[in-house]
């Protein structure tokens, strides 16, 4: 499971260095992701210890929270000043991807007719 956090981490790396050397607005760890989620497609089949380290961080993903929360109890002043708009982006942007996931699954996946979803159900 270490070579598999050490290829996670290797791909932060290199998604840091490429943001810091071309001044891209994306964070590196979000660059790092994209690069891994390309190795994995030609690559085809991720390997087995790559999954089993996913699935242990997904065990504990809510640790990953920690720090975001005690980075809102820390800013809990600017919040209160400004509550107002950042409910209001939330809220939009909440909606609007749950109306573009939806849009983008009936695009993605065909309808079936009545017939066919009750031969589906029995």
């Amino acid at each position: 499971m270490i070579a598999a956090f050490a290829l996670i981490l290797v791909c932060q790396l290199f998604g840091e260095v490429v943001s810091e050397l071309f001044d891209l607005p994306v964070p590196g760890p979000v660059i790092g992701m994209v690069l891994l989620f390309i190795g994995l497609l030609v690559k085809r089949k991720p390997p087995k210890v790559l999954t089993d380290a996913a699935d242990n961080l997904l065990i504990h993903f809510s640790l990953l929270f920690v720090p975001a929360g005690v980075g809102v109890v820390t800013q809990i002043d600017r919040l209160k000043g400004d509550w107002l708009p950042i409910a209001a982006a939330l809220t939009i942007s909440t909606l609007l991807t749950m109306v573009l996931t939806a849009l983008l699954m009936s695009k993605l996946f065909p309808k079936q007719d009545t017939a066919e979803k009750m031969e589906d159900a029995q």
